[in-house]
């Protein structure tokens, strides 16, 4: 890089656009403080994230200008237009914003600056422009705040319906269990009963052990009974209610609807009519029933305390609370943890179908943000299929595949699809189809900086009416963090 301090005249600044309306004194200013530099083909003018110093204006040449995107630079601009500027463009902001550098930018060819010191131009723009630097921090940093407020208000709004619908799932299998387990208490209870009648009959040990082998026996198929369609359900039952009825037992029918649940017939229970006495087989059978009930309820109450486990499970996942934020990332355990979560939310028309490449290896990242992209896409999904008048019914569609050397996710659905001219725009901040009170147009702009900023991805939508596909594509190679 060369400093000789060379400088323009008042008359040349006024050839570029930017000094081009300034007074004569204002110009002598310009003059007076700025220089110009010159730089190299190949060298850097400015480095992203650096201290920002200089307000830089183009005089000559091509520049280049990238920002960094996951491990690797991406060029936002090329141009060799005189009166570009770059560098620290916020310097009017003054202290209110840490001065650094938002982007790089480097000469593609020989190139000349013209370089104002910014902490200087910005007080004197101050001096020259008061209600314009009021306008202008007031457009930059109440932007800033407000998408920092909506940002923290849709995250607060997306934790509360989560949770809610957290809630819902489980208290469905807590209250089966409680149910259960007050059941099982009764069953115990009538179990100690008809033993107690079943020794009062005289059975002689070897009748008692034979009957309580027998039980055994027949009580574990209850766990490996297949579920019957209801109309070959019903015949067995009434088949079976007529062997009691034949042999006098009580409630008949009663006890024949638990025992064909458990997958007994007439010839299991044949068999505990040959070990005991005539008058000894409808105790015999009751105590039966209630081992085979206390049997069911049991298997009951370990099927809704494993789906409360697999929800907080689910919602451990979902959450990341005990993971490292950067880890290999098994994207399919985040893609089933935001289905558990958003559960609650897909109604019983739309279908979910899970296409999975299982062979995909873990994506480097950041698990929690991942999650947030995926609820915002299935949220989207959703809201698609069973908006404002619409059926509430269609498909949505988890695919992942390998696509060259990253992951793809896809999230599709079967709504009305995105008009071209709103597709264009869907990614931008604050831009939402939504009716005023229901969306804050942030979740895919927030996806999108995830996905491409965060994690050197890319993220894209195709849609028609009756197939919308937001694609999401991973690096499946480790990039260096960006800081969000």
């Amino acid at each position: 890089m060369t400093t000789a301090a060379e400088r323009l005249a008042p008359a040349e600044l006024r050839g570029l656009f930017l000094f081009a309306d300034l007074d004569d004194g204002q110009l002598a200013w310009v003059a007076d403080h700025a220089v110009v530099v010159g730089y190299p083909a190949g060298t850097e003018v400015s480095v992203e994230g650096e201290p920002a110093r200089c307000f830089s204006v183009l005089l000559e040449g091509t520049l280049a200008m990238s920002r960094r995107v996951g491990g690797s630079e991406v060029e936002t601009v090329r141009t060799s237009h005189r009166g570009v500027y770059s560098g620290a463009v916020q310097f009017y902001v003054g202290e209110r914003v840490d001065q650094r550098y938002p982007a790089t930018v480097r000469a593609v060819t020989d190139c000349r600056f013209l370089e104002l010191p910014a902490a200087e131009f910005a007080a004197q723009f101050r001096r020259w422009y008061p209600m314009a630097v009021h306008l202008l921090e007031g457009m930059f940093i109440g932007q800033r705040n407000a998408a920092e407020l909506v940002g923290q208000r849709e995250r607060l709004l997306a934790l509360g319906k989560l949770t809610a619908g957290l809630t819902h799932e489980l208290n469905n299998p807590a209250a089966a269990a409680s149910r259960a387990a007050a059941a099982l208490r009764e069953r115990f209870a009538g179990m100690r009963h008809k033993l107690a009648l079943l020794s009062e009959g005289r059975l002689d040990g070897a009748v008692l052990r034979a009957l309580t082998g027998l039980q055994e026996e027949l009580v574990a198929r209850v766990g490996t009974a297949p579920e019957l369609p209801a109309l070959e359900r019903s015949d067995r039952e009434d088949e079976l209610g007529d062997w009691l009825d034949d042999r006098a037992v009580g409630g008949a029918y009663e006890l024949a609807g638990i025992f064909v649940g458990a997958g007994l017939g007439p010839a299991d229970l044949q068999r505990v009519a040959d070990a005991v006495a005539p008058d000894d087989l409808e105790p015999a059978l009751r105590w039966l029933a209630y081992a085979v009930e206390t049997e069911s309820l049991l298997s009951e109450i370990a099927d809704s305390t494993g789906r409360i486990s697999g929800l907080v499970e689910a919602a451990r996942q979902y959450s990341q609370l005990d993971r490292a934020p950067h880890q290999p990332t098994d994207l399919h355990a985040g893609l089933d943890a935001t289905l558990v979560m958003l559960s609650a939310k897909t109604p019983p028309g739309v279908r979910v179908v899970r296409d999975y490449d299982r062979s995909l290896p873990p994506v480097p990242g950041f698990p929690g943000e991942l999650n947030q992209v995926w609820t915002n896409l299935v949220v989207n999904a959703l809201d698609a299929m069973t908006g404002e008048g619409r059926a509430g019914e269609g498909t949505l569609t988890l695919r992942t595949a390998r696509d060259g050397d990253c992951a793809l996710v896809e999230v599709a659905d079967t709504g009305p699809g995105i008009p071209e001219e709103l597709r264009q725009r869907v990614f931008e901040p604050f831009f939402t189809t939504k009716p005023v009170g229901q969306g804050t147009g942030l979740g895919l702009d927030v996806s999108y900086r995830v996905v491409v900023t965060r994690h050197g991805g890319d993220l894209r939508v195709s849609s028609r009416p009756g197939d919308t596909r937001f694609q999401v594509r991973l690096p499946l190679t480790e990039a260096a963090a960006v800081p969000g």
